[in-house]
């Protein structure tokens, strides 16, 4: 289902010109990190922001919200193939596009709404890094925030992310242990059943507050920003539909994992009214299958999830500042060459690290990004709707059917949890 309704926004055949074969021998060698590009985007949605969240839904409301992660996976495979299809199509991230076509003001917008979630979220999957390594070494998590936040900053500024990419892709293998975890404990599977296909709503605050932030940090800006530019830099036009689909695998991988997360946390810990508080709370859902061995699977998931998505989110804030007052730059280009691009990278990084050591504890914050992000979602996913459907941006290409109307229904759905967690939060006491 999600492959067809990416390929709504597909393109026609290509024309086999002589141009065109050229180009397509000058991409042949750029293919691998395209291709990669959509999973990696996708299944960086792993982060500890995600996991810590879902690990606490499903403590707090059980599988009260298991309907709406597994919307997430269509819902998230929309936003993608919609992303990448922007990329492709005006050959520039959406910070750019917006930029160029919109002006000033509403690129500033953008650029504010992008980076107040990413420098949150940065902040948090240090601290969540932290908390990985704590449980691994039982050195406090504030020992590792400056020296992973040192090695990711010399990795894209001194390595190659075409060369990282290729590690990065492997790592959300380390989640389906939540999979086995979630069959270990042996739930009551119709109950699962029940809230999963026959969705209902609940007033309560804890229902509200862990739908907001599923979606914020399931459809967090970064990732369908990210996307954009990947796409933008790497994509052939005319393969876009590969990529898209493989967006969706990204997608799909995964929602599945969210789904299982919150089932083992739900049966776990949801049933026994255990709220999660600490990394070392969330590792006892995988007690099943890991025994006394769980914190320290729980760890090397956490890590591996803040190694994925601490790049991509340092990246993403220096490609927003660049494109927003038009100074350029990307990973490929040496420091000595695009100087503001990486000040730009490296600034991001040091508010990062600022929120980290605010003084707030690893899963609260992780917690606290997430309903951020989904209170700024609906002004990024608006304007990438905007851009999507104009005509005149992208020309031909533009979306339309059913991947345009899906997109719309994302961002409504984001925005009426928005607006409910808003109206619960300051009419309601």
């Amino acid at each position: 289902m999600f492959i067809l309704l990416s390929a709504n926004c597909y393109l026609r055949p290509p024309h086999h010109s002589g141009i065109e074969v050229a180009a397509d021998r000058r991409s042949h060698n750029r293919i691998e990190h395209t291709l990669g590009s959509g999973i990696i985007s996708g299944a960086s949605d792993n982060d500890p922001t995600t996991v810590a969240s879902l690990a606490v839904i499903g403590s707090t409301t059980v599988y009260a919200l298991s309907w709406l992660v597994l919307l997430i996976i269509p819902m998230l495979a929309v936003v993608q193939a919609l992303s990448a299809q922007v990329g492709a199509a005006t050959k520039s991230g959406l910070e750019q596009t917006i930029r160029r076509h919109y002006g000033f003001g509403w690129a500033l917008v953008a650029m504010l709404s992008i980076l107040i979630v990413n420098v949150l979220t940065l902040g948090a999957d240090l601290e969540g890094g932290g908390a990985a390594l704590q449980l691994l070494t039982g050195v406090t998590y504030r020992v590792w925030i400056v020296p992973m936040a040192i090695a990711v900053i010399s990795m894209l500024i001194f390595g190659s992310y075409k060369r990282i990419e290729r590690v990065l892709i492997f790592i959300p293998l380390i989640f389906l242990s939540y999979i086995a975890a979630a069959i270990a404990v042996h739930p009551d599977w119709w109950q699962v059943a029940v809230y999963t296909f026959l969705p209902h709503l609940e007033a309560t605050p804890a229902y509200i507050t862990g739908a907001i932030a599923l979606l914020g940090t399931t459809l967090t800006s970064y990732v369908y920003v990210w996307e954009s530019i990947e796409v933008a830099h790497d994509a052939p036009i005319r393969r876009i539909g590969l990529v898209q689909a493989q967006g969706t695998i990204g997608a799909a991988v995964a929602g599945v994992t969210f789904f299982f997360i919150v089932v083992a946390t739900g049966a776990t810990l949801g049933t026994h009214h255990h709220l999660v508080e600490t990394a070392q709370d969330a590792a006892q859902a995988l007690t099943p299958i890991a025994g006394r061995w769980s914190a320290l699977l729980f760890g090397v998931g956490l890590l591996g999830s803040a190694l994925l998505a601490i790049p991509v989110l340092t990246a993403t804030s220096a490609y927003v500042i660049s494109a927003m007052f038009r100074w350029g730059g990307d990973l490929d280009s040496k420091y000595w060459r695009e100087r503001p691009f990486y000040i730009a990278m490296g600034a991001s990084m040091l508010a990062g690290l600022a929120i980290s050591f605010a003084g707030v504890a690893p899963v609260k914050l992780l917690f606290m990004s997430s309903i951020v992000g989904g209170l700024t979602t609906p002004i990024t996913l608006f304007l990438m709707m905007v851009v999507a459907q104009n005509g005149k941006i992208m020309k031909r290409d533009r979306c339309r059917g059913w991947l345009l109307t899906s997109g719309w229904c994302v961002t409504g759905i984001v925005t009426v949890a928005a607006a409910a967690f808003l109206y619960q939060t300051l009419f309601i006491r």
